[in-house]
Formats: C-alpha cells, structure tokens, sequence
C-alpha cells in the first residue's frame, strides 16, 4: 500500500457521481434522436461535478478522449451519466464516464456512450492545484487506474509519432495512400 504521509487520499467512491436527466423534446435534432452536443454537454457537466467533489476545488475540462456513441438516445428516455475518477495526476483527474439511457416506458436500459475527460483543478490563483491522491478500494479501481495509466501512455505516444510524421512527411511520397479515398485534388492546387 503506497501512502505518502503528507498526502490527503481520497477514494474514488467519495466523488462518484450519477446524474439522471429527462431527454426531452428540444434536446432533439431532426431525425428525431437527441443531439450528440446535448449529450456531452451533460457529460462535461458529471465530470466537473464528480473532479470539483474529489479536488474539493473549482476544474476545468482539458480534454475529452474518445466520446463513443454506441447506441442513439431517444426523447423520452431517462439518462443516467455515471462518472467516476480513474486517474489522479498532480493536479489532472481522468474521470471516466458510462451513459445509460432507460425507456421506461418499454422497460429497456441500453449503454449509449462511453467516455473520459481529463479534468485539472484550479486554485483560488486560477492556477493548477494540486489534488488529493486517489485511495484505490477493489480490484475495480485498480483496473481503471492501470488502463487509465495506459491510456495515457497511448496518447502520449501517438502525440510523439504524429509529430514524427509532420517533421519528416513529404507530400509527394505520401501521394499513394489518396488513390482509394473519396478525395479529388489537382497536383498543381497543391504545388506538385
């Protein structure tokens, strides 16, 4: 057990935060199905709430890691964002976010979104602060620690190997990878 004596640990439990929302008609785009914006609006919402509870401080949202769209949402449906910090860094929280949708009508509930915003507390100087360590409890925590701590180390390299790519692409040699896409072009628009 890795406790530092001059470090506050807080469990992911103590921030753990469930808001449930009615979809209602305006929420709705012309297909009939409620907006993608609706919904991440109301995830940034559930991630401020669940990091500001854990940093016991005011957050900003720094960035928002694949929002997946599983399943549509429905006016009518009762929406359930459950969020949950994964991650601790210095003064940075990965909270992780699972959106349920429930017809109650028909009695069904589908998982309609995953996703993971980073969120960074601030102090009353509205610079970084740092925040309380997190108190791994189960096997659960545990998990999305480590997988959170991979994420990272993804992102973290796909950052390095696209700006490899940048510094040392060459357009001309890169040609061959347009000839299968939706894509037209005129060599002399683009200087070739």
């Amino acid at each position: 057990m890795n406790l530092e004596n001059n470090i506050e640990y807080r469990s992911a439990t103590y921030s753990r935060t469930t808001i449930t929302e009615l979809m209602i008609p305006s929420y709705a785009n012309f297909g009939g199905k409620i907006h993608g914006g609706i919904l991440l609006s109301l995830m940034d919402k559930v991630a401020y709430v669940c990091a500001s509870k854990h940093a016991g401080s005011y957050c900003v949202t720094v960035s928002v890691d694949t929002v997946d769209f599983l399943q549509p949402v429905d006016v009518g449906d009762l929406v359930s964002f459950h969020a949950s910090i994964n991650y601790v860094g210095r003064s940075s929280m990965l909270v992780g976010i699972k959106v349920i949708a429930e017809d109650v009508v028909h009695g069904t509930v589908k998982h309609t979104n995953t996703s993971y915003f980073t969120m960074v507390a601030k102090g009353a100087d509205n610079k970084p602060k740092e925040v309380p360590g997190l108190k791994l409890e189960n096997r659960e925590d545990v998990r999305r620690f480590l997988e959170a701590i991979k994420r990272k180390e993804l992102k973290t390299h796909y950052k390095q190997e696209l700006n490899n790519q940048k510094t040392r692409m060459a357009i001309e040699q890169e040609l061959y990878k347009l000839k299968n896409e939706r894509c037209v072009y005129d060599l002399k628009d683009i200087g070739i």
